[in-house]
């Protein structure tokens, strides 16, 4: 039973993308192979170890909390991929994972169902955002495919402007362009680095273990940690819903 609640004036909640609106490994396991092979140019051997670099464990399959491919942006990635074998020039292999990452938008598997969560907290006059470490063209593209682009009032990528995380600048941006108080957000994610970016900008955290976060790599930094977005409408203020 959830015993926390965000509080009554609550205007905005800015969602992570992977792990937490759409199922980290159903979606992203076959892609992160993908990109190993990529980099790695055919050579197998690399490819292992390109993967293993990324954070995921060739044998599961899964991909460890906080580690590359769980929170890197397509410029982090293809830069440590260099520095551990792969040939490519940055700017080559940045545009090669950015085109591989728009690609996955059409395989994205939900969490939960999207639309009905995003209508339940504007029935309550609360805006909605998405700021991902992904591409703000690939959010779009995943947007579209699950049939919540009407229902989200602001996008952010790592290459839109307002940098990276765990910086607080896609936090400040979403409050800038909704007209939003920091302290009146609550921000959502399943990795570290959208705790920090809450905290930082003065935020709710709230985290999920619905990607590749866990209890123990999200408990110093979240405000409370839900099973999956689900849960969210469990703490939301007790006023009824009204029309936007």
């Amino acid at each position: 039973m959830i015993t926390f609640r965000l509080p009554d004036d609550l205007q905005a909640v800015l969602f992570d993308k992977d792990g937490t609106l759409i199922d980290f490994e159903h979606t992203w396991g076959p892609v992160n192979v993908e990109i190993a092979r990529v980099a790695a140019a055919g050579d197998e051997a690399l490819a292992l170890k390109l993967l293993r670099a990324g954070g995921t464990d060739p044998a599961t399959g899964k991909t460890a909390a906080d580690s590359l491919f769980a929170s890197g942006n397509a410029k982090e990635i293809a830069s440590h991929m260099i520095s551990q074998g792969s040939r490519f020039g940055a700017a080559d292999l940045t545009g090669r994972l950015d085109a591989l990452f728009r690609q996955a938008a059409g395989r994205a598997v939900p969490v939960t169902d999207l639309p009905a969560l995003f209508d339940t907290l504007r029935a309550r006059n609360i805006v909605v955002g998405i700021a991902s470490s992904d591409s703000e063209a690939a959010i779009r593209d995943t947007a579209q495919a699950l049939d919540i682009s009407d229902r989200v009032d602001f996008i952010c990528g790592y290459d839109s402007g307002h940098g990276v995380k765990p910086e607080p600048g896609m936090a400040h941006a979403f409050c800038a362009a909704t007209s939003s108080q920091p302290s009146r957000m609550a921000v959502v994610g399943d990795n570290r680095h959208d705790m920090v970016m809450a905290r930082a900008a003065g935020a709710f955290a709230v985290g999920v273990l619905s990607g590749t976060g866990t209890p123990e790599t999200l408990a110093d930094y979240c405000d409370i940690c839900l099973a999956s977005v689900a849960d969210l409408p469990g703490l939301l203020p007790g006023r009824p819903p009204h029309a936007p």
